[in-house]
């Protein structure tokens, strides 16, 4: 028996919460609050946990949600975190590109879009980038050239971004790539923040969604 991938569990479970938000709703025949569809995910959460109804890969997810939903009730958002996340993993599936062919064709557009891009210099030590505050992506040229065969995505790679990040996320999204929740401790780049994109879109935990 295969074992379900992260994205195959997120989605799995994101899919099954609207679901049955949907269902409830037409069972009692009202229109729902956000704060109300908020309770009852919130809940639907706790149960699901406890029941252990989707793989171990997400019960991390779950514990953050049921703690933000805990305190900030319809704040949380959880119908449209939900949402987000079918959009975001069901697009980058769908995507037809490889993700080496995916990745230049980002390259090219933030390029045209008058981004700082640099591909061609090795990063191991810290580094400053003087882009008088315009947006850039910096990738080490060892990952740049070795990390992609037949453009094909073969290892993780390593993008140092100093842009918005919701900007950047809705860029690489169009494109067909999912990336990591962007890091500033990890940075090689001062400014900037590290981001990566693994193979086949696989990365270990939830991307960064768009708002």
């Amino acid at each position: 028996m295969n074992s379900q991938t992260y994205n195959q569990a997120i989605l799995e479970l994101a899919l099954a919460g609207l679901a049955d938000l949907t269902t409830s709703a037409q069972a009692k025949k009202a229109q729902r609050t956000p704060a109300q569809e908020s309770h009852f995910l919130c809940n639907w959460m706790v149960e699901a946990l406890k029941e252990k109804r989707f793989s171990k890969l997400v019960a991390d997810d779950l514990t953050t949600w049921i703690r933000m939903a805990r305190s900030q009730g319809a704040g949380a958002e959880l119908k449209r975190l939900l949402e987000r996340i079918v959009y975001q993993y069901q697009t980058a599936e769908n995507s037809p590109l490889e993700l080496g062919t995916a990745l230049n064709a980002m390259i090219t557009e933030l390029t045209e879009c008058e981004w700082l891009v640099f591909t061609d210099t090795e990063i191991n030590t810290k580094l400053k980038l003087d882009g008088d505050g315009q947006s850039s992506l910096v990738i080490d040229v060892k990952e740049f050239t070795q990390h992609i065969q037949d453009n094909k995505l073969i290892n993780p790679i390593n993008l140092y971004v100093r842009a918005d990040e919701q900007l950047f996320t809705r860029i690489a999204l169009s494109h067909g790539l999912l990336v990591s929740q962007g890091n500033k401790k990890t940075s090689l780049i001062k400014h900037h923040k590290t981001y990566q994109i693994y193979p086949r879109n696989q990365l270990p935990a939830l991307c960064l969604l768009l708002a």
